[in-house]
Order: structure tokens, then sequence, then C-alpha cells
């Protein structure tokens, strides 16, 4: 009941977190400009109009990446305008095959938000977004592309994994990926990617969230292919084709069982399993929690197109105008000093996420900052928030405090909820912060 309980609570949580996501994207993509039609072939024109009814919400109108549901994923969702692709069967660098494309978008993407549309969209609608995804970057015009060669597969049998084991060992993988493939001794398991957006390293005992697939041939592809944008590198420098098919027999190996096939024993064990590493590791559990409800959301500062500003996670800034009640810039939830939770006791920073209310005594809202929802959460939940709140790097970003809305204004707005039944929206403004 108590895991039932905390998922509930979560999903709750994020589902907010999706919902001012959306709210706050919607005021812009109107205002984008729909690419010019002028140039596309007849098939990219077709794919153009599938695309724009059934990929702008997490793409964006122009295929940048920034669509309103952006925000909320993580990983973000892909700026086809760049020409980089992480999933390929191609060289470092290289564009990926027409068929690479097209496989993500029949299959979709493990472990995103990418959806397989296969069974949605027709083959002949497959392709035509196909051409449209290719229309986007200047790339695919004047590149060629050729897929690797993949050498000659190597069954997996007690040997070749532990071949591979051993060269898991060589490459350092456990600098990123632990010497269990769930991240025990790494060195580093959270990174940003090229765009600055945070990226995790793969849990390798997972591989329903592998984003390229999960047969030994997939795990090989990205070893010879590399993750363009990501930490993740070829090793086609590193090793022959014979060790790196050892290498995928062996990350193959390392599978676990996925909850949905446990039986109810083995559903209690996990379960004990996670809460012990919760313990063992509250600032990790932490991370995981502000990660999954969405907090650097509405906590950090964003550009004209709703990217975070690089360095400025969590320093918050966030303007959100409630309707009729005021402005209410979000906090900087870093551990600075001056501008962020440094000076803040653990009781105070437990007292605004369960009780909406801020050190100086100021009550706030139970929204947009969803403290209702928190406080149901597991005490040992909210505690592991606080320390990983404790481990975020200090930012200077002063935010002012919140301002209400004058009276004629809150009247006005109270009369049309109340006798005009009519909400006014949440409006999220332009940062609110200064660096200084």
């Amino acid at each position: 009941m108590q895991h039932a309980r905390r998922r509930h609570v979560l999903a709750a949580l994020a589902l907010a977190a999706f919902v001012a996501a959306v709210a706050f994207a919607r005021l812009t993509l109107s205002a984008q400009p729909a690419p010019a039609t002028a140039d596309l072939s007849v098939s990219a024109a077709r794919g153009q109009k599938v695309f724009e009814s059934r990929c702008v919400e997490c793409h964006g109108r122009t295929g940048r990446g920034d669509g309103p549901a952006s925000p909320t994923l993580v990983p973000r969702p892909r700026d086809l305008t760049s020409g980089r692709f992480k999933i390929r069967s191609t060289n470092t660098g290289s564009l990926p095959t027409d068929e690479d494309i097209t496989r993500t978008i029949r299959d979709g993407l493990p472990g995103t938000a990418m959806p397989a549309w296969r069974g949605v969209l027709s083959d002949a609608e497959i392709l035509d977004v196909l051409d449209y995804v290719k229309s986007l970057s200047p790339r695919f015009r004047n590149e060629q592309r050729q897929a690797v060669h993949l050498g000659a597969n190597v069954a997996s049998s007690p040997a070749s994994i532990d071949r591979g084991r051993q060269l898991y060992d060589k490459l350092m993988c456990s600098a990123c990926h632990g010497v269990d493939g769930r991240g025990k001794d790494a060195i580093a398991t959270s990174f940003e990617d090229d765009w600055n957006q945070p990226l995790q390293a793969a849990d390798l005992t997972r591989p329903w969230t592998f984003h390229g697939g999960s047969t030994p041939r997939d795990i090989y592809l990205r070893f010879r292919t590399g993750m363009t944008g990501t930490p993740m590198p070829s090793f086609a420098d590193s090793a022959n084709d014979a060790e790196m098919w050892d290498l995928a027999n062996f990350v193959a190996s390392l599978a676990g069982k996925p909850l949905w096939q446990m039986s109810a024993e083995e559903v209690t064990a996990y379960y004990a399993r996670e809460d012990a590493e919760a313990r063992a590791n509250p600032a990790k559990r932490g991370e995981y929690l502000v990660t999954t409800v969405g907090c650097a959301l509405c906590h950090s500062p964003v550009d004209e197109s709703r990217r975070m500003l690089p360095g400025m996670r969590m320093a918050g800034g966030m303007r959100i105008r409630v309707e009729p009640f005021g402005d209410y810039p979000t906090g900087n939830l870093t551990s600075d000093k001056e501008t962020g939770l440094g000076n803040w006791t653990d009781e105070q920073i437990r007292q605004v996420l369960t009780r909406g209310i801020l050190r100086d005594g100021t009550r706030l809202l139970p929204y947009p900052m969803d403290w209702a929802s928190f406080s149901t959460m597991a005490p040992s939940d909210i505690d592991a928030i606080v320390a990983y709140l404790r481990s975020i790097p200090p930012v200077v970003n002063r935010v002012p405090r919140p301002t209400w809305a004058p009276f004629p204004r809150y009247m006005w707005g109270k009369f049309k909820m109340l006798i005009l039944k009519q909400d006014p929206p949440i409006l999220f403004l332009s940062n609110a912060g200064s660096r200084s």
C-alpha cells in the first residue's frame, strides 16, 4: 500500500508539472511560424501535415525540440533541425540512414517519450514523415550517408560474456555505468548533453529502457557508432568488432527481470532493495523524486524558446501569475547562501514543501507550488528531497518576493470566478531573477 501511495502521489505531482508546462508553452506555440512548404517534395508536404498533427507537442512547430511538452521530458525531444541523431547505424558524426529514422518513427525509442507510431500511422505516412524530417536539416541535402559494416556476429556464450566483462573493465565502462551496470561505484552517472540538457547514464540491468533497442546487435551498434550529442563515445578505435560483440553479450547478460514479470515475492524483495538503497543514498533518491516531479520546470529560468539557461538549473526566477492573487517568482533552490537555500535549515525547507510556508512566514497558495500533494509524501522522501537540494551547487540568482494583485484586480478576478464562472489562466512570464 505504501508503494502504491507513493506512486499515486508522484503521478499526481508529475501530471501537475506536465499541465503547467503545456500551459506555459502554449502561450507562444501559436506564434511560431510554420515552416515554408514551397520547397518541399510532395511526400514531405504530406509528412508535414502528419508532423503538425502528431509531433509538434514534443518536437515543436519548427522541429527544434521545443514543443509544449518538451520541458517535462527527460531526455528532451530531438532538435531535428541539427541533423544530429543518437540512434544510428552510421559512423560517429554521420547522418542516420533512412531505415534508422524510419525505425525510430515506427518502433519508438524505449525509455523515452517517443512512442511507436506503428499501427497509428500507415506505412506510407511514416515514409512521408521521414521525408519531412529530412527536409528540416540542410545536412541531408549536402552529405552522403553510409551504414557501418557490422563485423561477424559472435554468439553469446559463457566465454564471450567473460571476455566482454574484461573489456568492460578495460574500457572503464564502470566510470559511468558502475561495476554492476546500475551505477555502483561510478565516478558520475548524471551528465548534460550537447544542448545543456540533463542526461542519466543508462542502467544496464534495465534493457527495456535502452533507447536503441536491447538485442546484442542493438547494443553492439551503440558501441560501434557512439551516441552523438552525449558522453557515450564510439569504441571503434578502442576495440575490434569481435570484442565489441563480446561486450554487447556481457551487457545483455546483465539484464534483470522487469517488474511486470515478477512474482509477488520478487516484487516485495525488489521494493525492499529499492528502499534500502534510498536509505543508503538519500540524495540520489531525492534527485530521482525532484526529476520525476519536474521541479526544474518552474524553478529554472529559460530563454525565448523555453530552453533552460545554461548553468541556471534550479536557480529560480520563473515568474508565475496566478490570477487573481498575484505574481509568484519561483525560488532559487540551489545551495547559494545569499540567494538560495544555503542558509535555510532542513526544517524550514520541509515547511515550504509540506505546508507552503516560507522562512519569513509568507503562506503560498496550494498551486502552482503543490505543497498539499508534497505533504502526503513519506517523511523519508521529503528528507531525501532536502538532502538532494543541499547537494545542488550554488548559483547566484536573486529572486524578488511575491507580489499581490491590487485589490480592484483581485475583486474583479474573484467576481469572474464566482459569479461569471470563468477561471482565469495561470500565466508563465519572463525570468524574474537577477544573477547578482
